[in-house]
């Protein structure tokens, strides 16, 4: 009997170590899949993006290899080869622009109370302003404490006159004005106002004496490129006006809606192209490098420090304005903006990131009428890392030529520089006539551009991804702020729940 229970009992022990080793095979299987569908779930949500950053890195050393591998520098002509994947690409997202900034604005001024749309548009416009101007601030900071162009040499090539292009600020100015205001809306798709001086004869009676420009004889022309800040300022006007005629409006409000909707889906088509276009971008860009050597050599301590207050402004700065007005941090939101960022630094352009700017912010539960105001506001006007690049390199090129500068004029650096990349969208060739521009304040002739200019290429591409990154903030900083009188958010229920057309309908009775 003794020998029977101790056989049971070695029995129930063996069935109880069989029963343990099964739960934990089954709770080691159990983790196993949840892991795998972790995984598959996080590659779900951003396969995109992978493809998009393994596009750019992809680019970069494939331009490496290619310029190594095949004799150096190739020809415009199979360097055009190389990029013109990328230029369909940038086609597609370009022709998006104009459809759906129009219809964006006109329909989020439109269906907003006048009272709230000027809440909005003062938010919005003070958030920039502000962002803006501690970019410039935090870029001389930077450039005269590293001081990059003390005891560099400046450049004395022969490429001075191939930029060399004669302007005045004041010029620029009324320019800006002028396209505010453009007197034909067709024209302002394809073309901006911009006055040209019209250089003096060499005449034996004036050779020995040229003129000053301001004595120039001068005229209005029409540059090939969208007048972006005329059709916005259009927009806000017809929007306003739409909403103060309430409900005979509802038709061309659905109309502006279901254009605005239709510009998104295909921007959801367009997206899935980004990685081979930015692959094809990056690495035609890489095959135009000149020098390798000025890149990390004469322009090395001024890339680091152009890029240094990029990152400072981009995690620092903005990160700063965001909590004290939402008193949260920004970094949740900044990690959800990773295809947007990766977009805009391949295609280094606001205005072609917009359609996946808008898509992002949507996708992270912003009210429709905010994105669809602040963003194309954001993507005309706010140049956060325009501004702090043009004040770094206008010092950067001071200190090269041992220019001592007063305060007066560092001041001077500082307003032109926020002055010039706040109407940087409304010039043509933005880059280098506002950098004229401020190169102009500080008493330095146009053509010290090229000292500049083999790094320009790289640094416009941090800098446009820092203006997206600061136009994303603002729209959900606004939003922040604006919840309350927009209304309560629509539930994740009613979204799962509503069809498409039903949904529409439901944003706006929730808001009501």
């Amino acid at each position: 009997m003794g020998k029977y229970g101790a056989e049971c009992d070695s029995d129930t022990d063996t069935g109880g170590s069989g029963a343990k080793r099964t739960d934990r095979l089954g709770n080691e299987n159990g983790k196993g899949n949840r892991f795998a569908a972790m995984a598959k779930g996080f590659l779900g949500r951003n396969l995109l993006t992978i493809l998009t950053v393994v596009g750019v890195v992809a680019g970069s050393i494939t331009g490496v290899l290619l310029r190594n591998f095949t004799g150096g520098k190739w020809s415009d002509r199979d360097t055009m080869y190389l990029a013109f994947p990328g230029e369909i690409f940038l086609r597609m997202l370009k022709a998006l622009i104009i459809p759906l900034l129009m219809s964006s604005v006109i329909h989020a001024i439109g269906s907003l109370d006048l009272s709230l749309s000027k809440k909005i548009a003062i938010r919005s416009i003070l958030y920039y302003t502000a962002t803006t101007i501690c970019a410039v601030i935090l870029g001389m900071i930077l450039v005269v404490v590293i001081r990059p162009g003390v005891g560099g040499t400046p450049w004395t090539g022969d490429k001075k006159e191939e930029i060399r292009r004669d302007v005045l600020t004041q010029d620029t100015l009324l320019d800006l004005i002028r396209n505010v205001f453009p007197p034909n809306l067709v024209q302002a798709c394809v073309a901006q106002s911009q006055t040209f001086l019209i250089k003096p004869s060499n005449s034996p009676t004036n050779y020995s004496a040229p003129k000053p420009l301001e004595e120039w004889k001068f005229e209005e022309r029409y540059e090939n490129t969208t007048n972006v800040l005329g059709l916005v300022t259009f927009s806000i006007i017809f929007g306003i006006a739409l909403g103060k005629l309430g409900e005979r409006a509802k038709v061309l409000l659905d109309f502006f809606e279901a254009i605005s909707e239709a510009m998104m889906i295909i921007t959801s088509w367009v997206i899935w192209i980004s990685p081979l276009g930015v692959y094809f971008l990056v690495a035609a860009k890489v095959l135009e490098i000149d020098s390798f050597a000025d890149l990390v050599g004469r322009l090395g301590l001024y890339f680091v420090t152009v890029l240094l207050g990029l990152t400072l402004h981009g995690f620092g700065t903005l990160s700063v304005l965001y909590f004290i007005a939402t008193r949260t941090l920004p970094f949740g939101v900044i990690a959800q903006l990773s295809q947007v960022l990766v977009t805009a630094f391949g295609t280094a352009s606001s205005s072609a990131t917009m359609p996946i700017t808008i898509q992002t912010m949507d996708k992270l539960g912003l009210d429709p009428r905010v994105t669809r105001f602040v963003i194309p506001i954001g993507a005309t006007i706010n140049m956060d890392g325009t501004a702090l690049y043009e004040a770094v390199a206008a010092i950067f090129i001071a200190q090269l030529r041992n220019l001592p500068l007063t305060f007066g004029k560092t001041v001077a650096v500082c307003v032109t520089a926020t002055a010039a990349s706040i109407g940087a969208a409304g010039i043509p060739q933005a880059g280098l006539v506002t950098m004229v521009m401020v190169l102009d304040t500080v008493g330095l002739p146009s053509e010290d551009v090229i000292n500049i200019i083999a790094v320009d290429w790289l640094l416009d591409r941090f800098r446009t991804t820092i203006n997206v990154m600061c136009d994303c903030l603002g729209a959900k900083l606004v939003d922040v702020l604006s919840v309350g009188e927009l209304g309560e958010p629509i539930t994740a229920a009613d979204r799962v729940n509503a069809e498409p057309q039903e949904l529409v309908e439901l944003k706006h009775d929730s808001r009501m």
